[in-house]
């Protein structure tokens, strides 16, 4: 295991493939590779799960399958996961960590935004999406699709892990002393156990400013980009006075205020703030890769999509309202390859956007 501290970049993922610790019976692809991240790609089969489950420690994820599961679905010819139902699907890929070396998992920004709830579930996991150092095992996502149903098929990538070495996350002193070289935002910071940003309800134009999901819709073939209108699954927000009531069970697309910057030699990780500030979460995608918003990889700042959802009382989100904190971490290497710059992105330089899925 190499002494390097912090975040793998793209070609220490690339050694990792090589020396055997990520392996696939199907080749992984070059295309797979980010930044600071391995997309992961769906199997052949998809089993129709009773509920959600983690296998416990000592425990494997087949096991828990021969209780769980109601039915096996072949998704080779495509098969759609409908709406409010719950699925496991065996990913390509499988781990063989060295010591030293853990991983997490997250959703991509595309699946966040279609308020498809994903999760990879490991053998003798007791968290989602956290995956132990040492770790010699398969992969698996839980799909649960909360606003549309979607059509999907094998080597679809909804999930992607990135690999973590030691501690690296930095600390709110040394993320001060990053603002002041790097302007990680277009204002003034609040950091306070990371970099907070909130939500835009008053765009400049004073028009659109955010999505609220439609309750009954068709379904997203995940393989057709700009191919659904988005007024067919999405109603416009556009309140006037800088206030939003959020409903209880909806989900919405809003956007950050403030211009984020991921420089070259960090990454970050999206975390929602205190539970404590309203009913509602911000979820789902939360990795921004080096180079995110940067000069150096053809932005200028890019602002955060939010994927809210409300829970279990109606609540009141205010325009500048905190909402969320981006942690900060640094990588064991610059990137090869930055977003943006040398990995074409449907995101950078982004503003309020709907998933690659739909067109105005």
């Amino acid at each position: 295991m190499t002494d390097l501290i912090g975040v793998l970049p793209s070609q220490g993922i690339e050694r990792l493939i090589e020396n055997g610790a990520i392996a696939a019976e199907t080749a992984v692809e070059t295309a797979q590779v980010q930044p600071a991240s391995l997309d992961l790609r769906l199997g052949n089969v998809a089993y129709r799960i009773r509920a959600s489950f983690l296998a416990g420690r000592d425990r494997s994820v087949a096991d828990r399958l021969e209780d769980l599961s109601m039915h096996r679905i072949d998704l080779r010819s495509g098969a759609v996961l409908e709406k409010g139902c719950v699925y496991l699907v065996p990913l390509m890929e499988r781990l063989r960590l060295p010591d030293g070396l853990r991983a997490v998992t997250n959703a991509k920004s595309s699946t966040g935004r279609l308020d498809l709830l994903t999760r990879v579930v490991t053998d003798g996991g007791t968290e989602f999406d956290r995956i132990p150092a040492g770790y010699d095992g398969p992969l698996y996502a839980e799909i649960c699709p909360r606003s549309f149903s979607v059509l999907v098929r094998p080597g679809q990538r909804l999930n992607q892990v990135r690999f973590r070495a030691g501690s690296a996350v930095l600390d709110d002193t040394e993320l001060r002393r990053l603002h002041a070289d790097e302007r990680l935002v277009d204002g003034s910071p609040v950091i306070d156990g990371g970099l907070g940003f909130s939500v835009d309800l008053k765009p400049a134009d004073g028009g659109l400013a955010g999505y609220r999901a439609k309750p009954h819709t068709g379904v997203v073939d995940l393989d057709r980009v700009g191919a659904y209108a988005a007024g067919d699954f999405w109603e416009e927000l556009r309140p006037r006075d800088g206030r939003l009531i959020l409903d209880p069970g909806a989900f919405y697309i809003l956007v950050s205020r403030e211009a984020v910057t991921i420089p070259p030699a960090f990454a970050a990780e999206m975390a929602p703030y205190l539970a404590m500030v309203g009913e509602f979460r911000v979820h789902y995608a939360g990795f921004f890769d080096p180079g995110f918003g940067h000069d150096g990889a053809g932005g200028r700042g890019a602002r955060g999509v939010l994927e809210v959802r409300c829970h279990e009382a109606p609540f009141v989100m205010e325009h500048g309202q905190i909402v969320g904190r981006l942690l900060y971490e640094h990588m064991s290497e610059v990137p090869e390859r930055l977003y943006g710059r040398d990995i074409a992105s449907n995101y950078q330089g982004q503003g309020l956007k709907l998933a690659k899925h739909f067109h105005a």
